[in-house]
């Protein structure tokens, strides 16, 4: 029980922190600032991969999301010219 206890609180923080830098990318891709959205992404894409590699996440899903979020990128770029 106590080792449950002590995973399940790692990985809560772990997906808190997820969603935030997620938001935080999602909040500058928005607002058309480039550099500081390729500066994020960077950032969310490693979070993702110590996620699963740590077991949070599956690998599948953080590659999934990796992906989802640079297109986004892509589509938030093309639309704010």
């Amino acid at each position: 029980m106590r080792s449950s206890a002590r995973k399940a609180t790692r990985n809560r923080s772990t997906t808190s922190k997820l969603k935030t830098v997620e938001k935080k990318y999602l909040s500058l891709v928005k607002e058309g600032k480039k550099d500081e959205a390729e500066k994020a992404l960077r950032e969310v894409s490693s979070a993702l991969d110590k996620a699963a590699k740590s077991g949070v996440i599956h690998k599948s899903t953080a590659s999934r999301k990796k992906s989802r979020l640079s297109v986004r990128m892509a589509a938030g770029a093309s639309a704010s010219k």
